[in-house]
């Protein structure tokens, strides 16, 4: 479950910085090289540049979350195997 929302964050993030990346494209396509003269800025950078920074930070923690997961899955099927929680073919005790 833990690789799967890892996944789903990284889809979205994904998904996030290719609309950002239209963006950037549609934004700039006729401004060329012109900067803002009092701060030496291209002319709106300084927000699109706070998105792509949010949305990176997000695709990377997705892909952490997604690694950890399967990390974390292996593990338990790992351990399952070698009968550290019990031999699965053991009937269980019962309850009263």
């Amino acid at each position: 479950m833990r690789a799967l929302c890892g996944a789903i964050i990284t889809a979205g993030a994904l998904i996030g910085l290719g609309l950002t990346a239209l963006a950037y494209g549609i934004r700039f396509q006729s401004l060329g090289n012109q900067l803002n003269p009092t701060s030496n800025q291209l002319y709106g950078a300084p927000s699109l540049i706070l998105i792509l920074v949010v949305l990176v930070v997000g695709l990377v923690t997705g892909i952490g979350i997604a690694f950890l997961g399967l990390m974390y899955h292996h593990e338990r099927r790992y351990m399952e195997q070698r009968g550290a929680f019990g031999s699965p073919s053991e009937p269980a005790a019962p309850s009263m």
